[in-house]
């Protein structure tokens, strides 16, 4: 979702606010679809399965490095999982 605010001093452009809940969303949609199993994505990045489940569930966030190696590993643009595109 969302949160869109009025830029002061011009009409009809807007400020979309990202969350953290929305990049968490994407990520997990991510992993979810991709076809790399959590065990190999763990295994690939160095961390515990517990780890990556954990990301699944929304309650633990990758460090920067981990995020863009994740995303290296899933094919997925940084950009996208950010909403910055």
């Amino acid at each position: 979702m969302c949160h869109c605010q009025a830029k002061k001093g011009t009409l009809y452009k807007y400020i979309c606010m990202i969350t953290i809940s929305e990049i968490q969303k994407r990520l997990r949609e991510a992993i979810k679809f991709s076809a790399i199993s959590q065990k190999d994505i763990a295994a690939k990045l160095g961390i515990n399965q517990s780890t990556v489940s954990k990301y699944m569930r929304l309650n633990k966030y990758p460090a920067i490095d981990t995020f863009a190696n994740l995303c290296k590993i899933l094919d997925v643009s940084a950009d996208d999982i950010l909403g910055l595109k």
